[in-house]
């Protein structure tokens, strides 16, 4: 994959390199909601009105006040009372609140963060992910140069993420993290300065720096509303072992 700095990158909706449409809050997809947190480490430069965890749970508000903001290098980590599974197509949707954004040139005031997945809160992995925007910036960034970064869209559409996607990973090939039982997602917010680093897919070349609007203050980094879910891992399951020796009964 080789950089562009140009007003229309690959990464367009729809395509063979971003093949999922961004998610409406209100998409009848959604089974479920992020229905707690846990570790909030809030970054620099957040002011205290900004620090509620609690506004990233349920629902996605689609406003842009009401969210939880991560701060420079910040992050927090959802959890789901059922958990999510890997499905067909995406599984679950990231939002986040921004409310600049130009339609006819796809530039936004777009605030990045990587996304991890977990299955007992300590093993993560994290998803493959790709930014384009060749320099530091101010203002805006061309949303079809980002690929697998939550916050790639604006305020009452969530970024789409498909758990298949992992399945190279050591994480996962080692049972550590199972696709079918994810019980967290971690948000890490991405400083964009240059400082954060790409994780390219295999074969996709040399990571290189992610940039975003930067520097910000007050209610800086990454502003989360919502975790949508589209698959629920299900609940109730017996272990398979027990589930053998039922099945041996007459």
């Amino acid at each position: 994959m080789t950089p562009v700095d140009s007003p229309a990158g690959p990464f367009v909706p729809g395509s063979e390199y971003e093949p999922f449409y961004p998610v409406d809050k209100d998409s009848t997809d959604f089974v479920g909601w992020a229905t707690g947190w846990e570790d909030y480490i809030a970054g620099g430069y957040v002011d205290a009105e900004w620090r509620t965890p609690e506004k990233a749970l349920g629902k996605a508000a689609g406003a842009y006040d009401d969210i939880v903001c991560l701060g420079r290098g910040g992050q927090i980590t959802m959890t789901f009372e059922h958990g999510i599974k890997d499905g067909d197509g995406w599984d679950f949707a990231v939002f986040e609140n921004s409310v600049i954004f130009d339609e006819g040139t796809g530039l936004g005031f777009l605030e990045l963060a990587y996304v991890e997945v977990s299955t007992d809160g300590i093993c993560f992995a994290r998803f493959d992910n790709v930014s384009l925007t060749l320099k530091p910036v101010t203002d805006y960034v061309d949303y079809t140069n980002i690929h697998g970064l939550a916050g790639k869209y604006k305020l009452g559409l969530g970024t789409p993420f498909d758990l298949s996607d992992l399945a190279y990973k050591t994480e996962v090939t080692s049972g550590q993290v199972n696709l079918n039982r994810i019980n967290y997602v971690r948000i890490v917010d991405i400083v964009g300065d240059g400082t954060y680093m790409e994780n390219r897919p295999p074969g996709w070349g040399v990571n290189g720096p992610i940039y975003d609007p930067y520097p910000t203050f007050g209610s800086a980094g990454f502003d989360l509303d919502a975790v949508g879910v589209r698959y629920q891992a299900a609940t109730g399951t017996m272990p398979g072992v027990f589930l053998l020796l039922l099945g041996g009964q007459d």
